[in-house]
C-alpha cells in the first residue's frame, strides 16, 4: 500500500493526498454507465467495487466514438451526402446529416451501450 506522506504548515502536519485521475468519459461512456446503473445494477456495483468502472466506460467511450464517426462517413457516402450538397443546397445537407445521426445514434445504443 502507499505510504502517507505529510507536510507542515506551522504547527500542524497535513498530508499529501492526491486526487483520483479523473476519468475521460464522452456522451457514449456516460451512456452506458447510466444503462448499467438503470438496468444492471450487479454489473454496475461489481465494476465499480472492484475499481474497473471507469476503464470499463473509457474504453466503450473511445470504441463507440470511434465507429459513430466512422458508421456516420459510410451512411453519407452510401446516401450521396457530399461537401457538394452541403455548397449547393445547405438545408437539404442539414436534413439529411441529421437523419443519419439520428438512424446512426440508434444503432450505437444497440451495439455499444445496451449490449
Amino acid at each position: 500500500m502507499n505510504e502517507l506522506t505529510y507536510h507542515r504548515e506551522g504547527d500542524y502536519l497535513i498530508p499529501d493526498l492526491i486526487p483520483p485521475e479523473i476519468p475521460r468519459i464522452g456522451v457514449w461512456g456516460k451512456r452506458r454507465r447510466e444503462f448499467l446503473r438503470k438496468h444492471h445494477d450487479g454489473i454496475y456495483t461489481g465494476l465499480l467495487l472492484s475499481g474497473k468502472l471507469n476503464a470499463h466506460l473509457e474504453e466503450i467511450d473511445r470504441s463507440a466514438s470511434e465507429m459513430f464517426d466512422l458508421l456516420m462517413k459510410q451512411y453519407a457516402e452510401r446516401e450521396g451526402v457530399t461537401e457538394e450538397l452541403k455548397a449547393l443546397d445547405q438545408m437539404e445537407w442539414v436534413q439529411r446529416m441529421y437523419s443519419i445521426r439520428e438512424r446512426v445514434e440508434e444503432v450505437m445504443l444497440q451495439e455499444f451501450i445496451c449490449f
